[in-house]
């Protein structure tokens, strides 16, 4: 009986933010995978061991949820005045496609770190201690992102002090600020609001019209009130990722909120394009217990929010979630903002299952449409492991 060896992928299993991924330099791919398209998604499938009717990825390098079932690719920048290229690439756990329509905020963090530790930055541009400031091309989006990695004796210094709720162990701040971060996504126009409006009635059968704010911002999201579909803002995972009837719902709200944001022409197209929009709902802050069993109190944030990815309540904050939800409270009248307190502010503290975030953005008003420059946050992230991957030579 005949068999197709395996072979082996240059490759580094990371975790950035909340999240954790397989990197690799765009170069070490096979020469066939180095181009978009079908043998790339083929390849990043069998690498994270996808699709699985089963829904755990055994035979692969994901971890079953939305938040490790992810791949990035990288290379030296094409564009002027920046560093590395960044793309990502979301696996479907169950279905066979990779989702390329939107960013991951949480593994951006990883991508200097790895940029630098694999040759990507010229070496001219690292201090041997301190702070290296990586310019980061995001290509699904086209945005940039700046990341200040910190440097100690020529290296990445990854360990350190800085503690992110949604992550067990501390380790070295990565500040990284979001520029220009309204998604200019496709039939959206570019707008912000690509609505119109801050604040829209959103008819979604079987659930009712919903009071939504849509917006473009770091990626499209879609913002309900909670007490409107029956929550608190305090749930943890299990009060929602075990109930069926209420997965369908989120996933009715998404997909009529991306046919009227104009990111697809057709309900149909949803099933295809579970990466974005995100839907997310917001409440003014309660007490609640973390997952972690620490207390969140209400003084301690300013609103609480709750979002899905790939269509499951997210342990703690999709970092390009986190994005919109900072811009979209820096901007009154938004339901984020509303859920805020209303006002002005730079900057919002929100409570997540896993604790709590803060995260910044600066937002102006111009000709009577809001733009915004930037939003920041801090995460960190550390290399797992690093050598190869493996996967049979037939299967891309």
């Amino acid at each position: 009986m005949s068999h197709v060896p395996q072979i082996k992928v240059p490759a580094t299993y990371m975790r950035g933010g909340t999240s954790k991924g397989v990197f690799f330099r765009l170069q070490d791919l096979p020469e066939a995978a180095q181009k978009p398209g079908a043998a790339r998604d083929k390849l990043l499938m069998r690498v994270i061991g996808s699709p699985d009717p089963y829904g755990k990825q055994i035979d692969g390098m994901g971890g079953a949820t939305s938040s490790t079932s992810k791949t990035v690719i990288l290379s030296k920048s094409s564009q002027p005045d920046h560093d590395v290229d960044y793309l990502f690439g979301q696996v479907s756990i169950d279905k066979a496609f990779v989702d390329w329509s939107g960013n991951c905020g949480n593994l951006s963090a990883a991508v200097g770190p790895f940029a630098i530790s694999n040759g990507l930055v010229d070496a001219s541009r690292l201090p041997k201690d301190g702070i290296a400031t990586i310019r980061i091309w995001q290509l699904n989006i086209g945005k940039t992102i700046v990341a200040q990695v910190p440097m100690t004796n020529g290296q990445v210094q990854e360990t350190g002090d800085f503690e992110l709720d949604g992550v067990t162990f501390p380790a070295a701040e990565v500040q990284l600020e979001f520029m220009d971060p309204a998604a200019e996504e496709e039939g959206a126009g570019g707008a912000m609001f690509p609505t119109g409006h801050l604040v829209d009635d959103l008819d979604v059968p079987g659930v009712g019209t919903l009071k939504a704010t849509m917006i473009n911002a770091g990626i499209p999201t879609v913002f309900v009130n909670a007490d409107a579909i029956g929550y608190t803002g305090t749930e943890l995972q299990e009060a929602i990722n075990g109930d069926a009837k209420a997965l369908a719902m989120f996933e009715t709200i998404r997909a009529h909120g991306a046919l009227r944001m104009g990111l697809i022409q057709s309900l149909d197209e949803a099933t295809q394009r579970q990466h974005t929009p995100k839907v997310a709902f917001v409440a003014p802050p309660k007490d609640y217990t973390s997952s972690s069993g620490k207390p969140v109190k209400a003084g301690d944030v300013d609103l609480l929010v709750r979002a899905l990815s790939m269509g499951k309540l997210h342990h703690a904050m999709m970092g390009t979630a986190a994005v919109a939800i900072g811009t979209a409270a820096a901007i009154p009248g938004t339901l984020v903002n509303i859920a805020a307190g209303g006002g002005e502010r730079e900057a919002v503290r929100f409570g997540h299952p896993s604790g709590t975030l803060r995260v910044g953005a600066e937002a102006s008003q111009q000709n009577g449409d809001w733009t915004v420059t930037k939003a920041i946050m801090s995460r960190s992230a550390r290399v797992l492991m690093e050598g190869w991957v493996r996967v049979p030579g037939d299967s891309f």
